[in-house]
């Protein structure tokens, strides 16, 4: 046992109370420094602002306030160039950060943990961080709907299947494909928008639990730190992650639709779909076979959604059965978080320039368009306008569908007696709507894939991505 001054044990800043040194194993388990450091810019703002209220209220001189800053301010520049030592006695950013301002400042730098704890400290750098990668994340995935609406003035020619059940369902145009992943990415940005009103909370001033005697100024530190409200009670402060669980919730939507997006996009790349190539820069080959150009950033893009769907289910059950208001396993909410926003980060960013870079097989893709009988609902709502009932209309075409697919031909290709057989009242107008480009520019209704509508839309997203 070794007695420190001011009575703490091995030098810890709560070892007032205790008469044993830290068992060595307990401060490697307990650390959390090797992972929250990346939190040391805003432990930085926080430190400023805390310490800047408690000199408008007295607490500090304007002086002490002016050293304070500026040694923070100091320390931050000594961690961004590589100059700072970090070591797992002083377990977390906090006390890092804090311990070498009191090395520099004696008691001027003591004075900083007035009226605060680590409880609610944390708090206030995790939403500071969460409010920061939100507005990252938004960024980019508005660069990736850029990059959809980009392609879609010169795809606009161009028909492609669209499938139900993994089978040819109906024709439709290759830019009405490509906002339809704006469509998810915008209610992702929706969702992010959302959750950062929750986030942009100060938890800063409910110190440990129960506030603080001293008379501090809670709407001076908001206002310095950009928080739009202030937490209004102190007991859930130190228990509160809904923020970051609503993040992470965020980013598992936009990992999913990603993950939609790249399986789409490797089945396309296949030769049995050949719809697409893919930018080589994007793309690895095999240790074995010459030939092979693979998806693989995109088969990592749609494997790396389940880490954040995990990462997910962890944050969930390390905070469902947790007393009020703080414990030790919310340290554990911080590695999850990160590595979510790190591979959805990541992803993102590999995605615009993949989209950008992609190129459409025009030739393949037509030469097989008639294929599947994508013409067959228009073909259904033809007969409806003639006055058919619908179900009545299903079985016509069915039939019709059947007696094509024993010719091995398409329906515009059956010929009129064949076609009047099945329901006399037809005429050679028929053909009109057959064929996929027929089908299409039969297409009438808001949000469908009539090139009328898809055009409004393009302009719509356009105008939408410059704002």
């Amino acid at each position: 046992m070794s007695n420190l001054p001011n009575g703490k044990i091995s030098g810890k800043v709560w070892g007032g109370v205790f008469t044993e040194t830290t068992d060595s194993r307990v401060e490697q388990f307990t650390e959390s420094i090797s992972f929250d450091r990346r939190l040391y810019s805003q432990d930085v703002s926080g430190s400023v602002a805390h310490a800047r209220m408690l000199a408008d209220v007295g607490v500090l001189t304007a002086e002490e306030f002016g050293k304070i800053e500026s040694g923070l301010r100091q320390i931050q520049q000594e961690i961004e160039r590589g100059e700072f030592e970090f070591n797992i006695k002083q377990e977390d950013i906090h006390l890092h950060i804090e311990n070498k301002l009191t090395e520099r400042l004696g008691d001027i730098g003591r004075k900083l943990h007035t009226a605060r704890s680590r409880n609610d400290q944390i708090s206030t750098d995790l939403r500071l961080w969460v409010r920061g990668a939100i507005d990252q994340i938004d960024v980019q995935l508005k660069a990736v709907q850029a990059a959809f609406v980009e392609r879609c003035d010169a795809d606009f020619d161009v028909i492609l299947p669209a499938y139900t059940h993994t089978q040819r369902a109906q024709p439709v145009l290759a830019p009405h494909y490509w906002l339809c992943y704006c469509e998810k990415f915008d209610r992702d940005r929706e969702r992010l928008t959302d959750c950062r009103k929750r986030a942009n909370t100060l938890s800063l001033g409910a110190a440990a639990v129960a506030g603080t005697s001293i008379n501090i100024d809670r709407e001076k530190t908001a206002k310095y730190l950009g928080f739009e409200r202030i937490a209004a009670n102190s007991i859930d402060v130190s228990s509160d992650r809904d923020f970051a669980l609503e993040f992470a919730f965020c980013l598992v939507e936009i990992a999913l639709h990603l993950s939609v997006w790249a399986e789409e996009w490797i089945w396309w790349k296949t030769s049995e779909f050949h719809f697409i190539e893919l930018p080589q820069a994007f793309c690895t080959g095999s240790s074995i076979m010459p030939q092979k150009i693979n998806p693989d950033v995109l088969e990592l893009i749609r494997g790396k959604t389940a880490r954040v769907i995990g990462n997910l289910q962890s944050l969930i059950v390390l905070t469902k059965g947790l007393p009020l208001a703080y414990n030790r396993d919310l340290q554990e909410d911080k590695e999850p978080l990160f590595d979510s926003f790190d591979t959805v980060e990541t992803s993102l960013t590999l995605a615009a320039p993949l989209i950008a870079g992609m190129t459409l097989n025009r030739k393949a893709i037509a030469a097989r368009l008639e294929e599947g009988y994508l013409d067959a609902t228009t073909l259904m709502e033809y007969l409806i306008k003639r006055g058919i009932p619908q179900r009545t209309a299903h079985g016509i075409v069915g039939r019709l569908v059947r007696m094509a697919m024993d010719k091995n031909v398409p329906l515009a290709q059956l010929p009129m007696d064949v076609i009047q057989s099945v329901e006399p009242s037809l005429d050679k107008s028929v053909y009109e709507i057959l064929g996929a480009l027929q089908a299409v520019a039969a297409m009438q209704s808001y949000g469908s894939t009539a090139p009328e509508q898809v055009r409004k839309q393009i302009e719509l997203w356009k105008n939408k991505i410059k704002n």
